[in-house]
């Protein structure tokens, strides 16, 4: 698992419109929520990504941007954002390498299948790039407040 003061692991990913997204694109610009969720329209991760939306001028007044990762291709996360109105910028870890280099992936088996699941995770990256928090095994209601509250002490 990451730990608070590591260099947070950068990527490059697409988004639901097919741009790319780097993580050292924000670095010296603005701090970065990356939360990591199973899938889109799950019935916790759809809440989640709500009250994202919802204090989403909260966290711009910050200077934060938030982004979502799923295993999700970019086309459903455009059909979830579009859905629900979200102003989250969703990311396609298709592949699943962003999601192993944050450690939010569990082994699940079922019927004799392995498959991977996400571990509900969320990480607060600072302007220099560096973990503030790294948080796993989150519940969804609530989780972007509490998100909020500690970006604002990060600023305080």
């Amino acid at each position: 698992m990451l730990t608070p003061g590591q260099a947070a692991p950068d990527f490059e990913l697409p988004d639901a419109a097919m741009d790319m997204v780097r993580l050292s694109d924000y670095r010296n610009k603005q701090q970065v929520v990356l939360y990591f969720y199973h899938r889109d329209d799950a019935p916790g991760c759809t809440v989640e990504a709500l009250e994202f939306t919802d204090l989403a001028e909260h966290f711009a007044k910050s200077g934060t941007v938030v982004l979502g990762v799923s295993l999700d291709d970019p086309f459903c996360h455009e059909v979830f954002r579009d859905r629900h109105g979200l102003l989250v910028r969703l990311l396609s870890d298709s592949e699943s390498e962003v999601s192993k280099s944050y450690h939010t992936l569990r082994q699940l088996e079922r019927n004799g299948v392995v498959k991977f699941g996400t571990i509900r995770s969320t990480f607060i990256v600072d302007r220099s790039g560096t973990l503030r928090h790294a948080l796993y095994n989150v519940a969804p209601r609530g989780h972007a407040a509490d998100v909020l509250k500690l970006i604002q002490q990060l600023d305080a």
